[in-house]
């Protein structure tokens, strides 16, 4: 069975008849890159931002479909952060920083020991911030 990302390709290649080549050139990347993405049945690590955007281009679909299409291929699961579209077809608004969707989709697949280090170190990181001058 297709992972998300393999489907999306396949599904975007037959719909308008492109090669492997015809998504490369349009997005800017290696056809090998694509054809990678679009034959490995499961996909180690997210794919980088470059990669993702060109594929995004090379298909001529949103970003967000080939971001989620690809962290659900390595497994991770991608909260809804932002709120649908409105009736009159607004779009909804919510985090735009993938990190951070990453970051709470990702925690999720940790152990309990690691998510416990992980609140450290980001409490540590909060406690470096700078201070108003009126605390210092």
């Amino acid at each position: 069975m297709a992972n998300a990302l393999q489907q999306l390709i396949r599904e975007h290649l037959d719909r308008k008849g492109w090669s492997y080549g015809d998504v490369a050139r349009r997005g800017g990347i290696p056809r090998s890159t694509v054809h990678h993405l679009a034959t490995t049945d499961r996909v180690v690590r997210m794919p980088q931002a470059s990669t993702l955007e060109g594929l995004a281009k090379g298909l001529e679909i949103p970003l967000e479909a080939v971001r989620r299409a690809a962290a659900e291929a390595c497994g991770i699961h991608v909260y809804d952060t932002a709120p649908a579209a409105d009736p009159n077809g607004t779009a909804g608004t919510g985090p735009a920083d993938p990190e951070v969707a990453l970051l709470i989709a990702s925690v999720q697949k940790l152990s309990a020991d690691d998510r416990r280090h992980v609140t450290a170190l980001v409490e540590s990181l909060l406690d470096r911030s700078p201070r108003p001058a009126e605390e210092k």
